[in-house]
């Protein structure tokens, strides 16, 4: 088994060890891990954000461990985005803080609600929607297959990724077309075309003018409730 599949299997399989009364889901895992062979990060920054997603989602967990929530933790580049929901603004303040502390970490985007946890049928039309958006992006030759990380929740679109300026126009575009989209957030890093591919062929790591912080210092959260506006974007 190569090295690298190797490590991200390892990463991958801490998911099982989480405790069964966990309020907390990790998104985005089994779409990134299908196309890790030709996914633009370096192998070595997709194994980076893999370990994260496991290792917050388990901190956000031993923290907030009794609240009556619904936690996903997705991470591209080590940006990493709270989706979800939440019992109160003390609690979504408090989720923004302890990924803000988490190791490797160089960015929060805390999207989080506060409200009631969505349902399974509610999370199940996500995926499917989720689905829809990532076949609309197959079919579109401006966007690479695997350049864009899509999450879906309460059927808002949040797109990540490291890309140029034209392929966010047309991702956001794109999205925002699909039936069932009602709003679409980019949380992109905006790239040339040189950079991206020497990101991907150098070894990937944090965007430009934006280093891997040395020690513990908290990342930057950007916080911005995410609001339901049929046929938006922002």
């Amino acid at each position: 088994m190569n090295l690298t599949f190797k490590y991200l299997a390892v990463a991958i399989a801490g998911l099982i060890v989480l405790p069964a009364c966990a309020p907390l889901l990790i998104g985005g895992i089994a779409a990134g891990t299908a196309v890790v062979a030709t996914d633009r990060r370096s192998t070595g920054t997709q194994l980076d954000d893999k370990t994260i997603q496991v290792r917050l989602a388990n901190e956000l967990s031993n923290v907030l461990r009794g609240n009556d929530i619904h936690i996903n933790v997705n991470s591209f580049e080590r940006r990493v985005l709270l989706t979800g929901e939440v019992s109160s603004e003390a609690v979504r303040a408090q989720a923004g803080s302890i990924a803000s502390r988490s190791k490797d970490v160089r960015l929060v985007n805390n999207e989080l609600v506060v409200a009631a946890p969505s349902t399974f049928g509610e999370r199940t039309d996500d995926n499917g929607l989720g689905a829809r958006v990532r076949a609309a992006f197959v079919n579109t030759r401006e966007i690479a297959f695997n350049s864009v990380d899509i999450v879906t929740e309460r059927r808002v679109i949040y797109l990540m990724g490291s890309v140029t300026q034209k392929e966010s126009d047309v991702a956001t575009y794109v999205a925002s077309r699909v039936p069932g989209v009602q709003q679409v957030v980019k949380l992109f890093d905006i790239a040339s075309a040189d950079e991206v591919n020497r990101r991907r062929v150098g070894g990937g790591g944090a965007p430009a003018g934006e280093p891997k912080p040395p020690g513990p210092a908290a990342a930057p959260i950007i916080s911005t409730p995410a609001t339901v506006s049929p046929g938006s974007t922002r």
